[in-house]
């Protein structure tokens, strides 16, 4: 007896000992099989909500220079990454993605103290800033 594929649409005769088997065996099959599977615990399982963050941030605190290392390991995907993120921000309306203070219209500017914070192009978060202060001359 054959069945279907949920994820490929495939036809696969299911191994005998896993009747209600509805994913071939291919590698990115069983790919998709997990990651729905994990989809469905996460939006069903409060408990498994609930323990997902703190398990992730054990095993990053448990391995503090994996993605370091990674990326020594695999040069590429740090260039695909950058590249990817600036076609991202080339597509948004504002290719600034984080600006936290953004100073509205004053007309004058009134005396005091203000953070001026330049706008760069394709800067996803702008981490440079000055304090000044602005005294109004009559």
């Amino acid at each position: 007896m054959t069945k279907q594929c949920k994820a490929c649409g495939k036809a696969f005769q299911p191994h005998p000992k896993v009747p209600n088997q509805t994913y071939c065996s291919s590698p990115e099959c069983q790919r998709e099989r997990r990651r729905r599977w994990l989809e469905e615990k996460r939006q069903v399982d409060a408990d498994y909500q609930g323990n997902e963050p703190q398990k992730i941030e054990q095993w990053r605190n448990e391995h503090p220079d994996y993605w370091k290392q990674y990326r020594q390991a695999n040069p590429n995907y740090a260039d695909r990454n950058r590249n990817l993120q600036q076609t991202r921000n080339q597509r948004s309306r504002n290719p600034v993605i984080a600006n936290v203070y953004e100073l509205p219209e004053f007309s004058p500017f009134p005396s005091g103290r203000y953070r001026l914070i330049p706008v760069i192009a394709d800067v996803i978060a702008n981490e440079y800033e000055l304090i000044v202060e602005i005294i109004v001359i009559s």
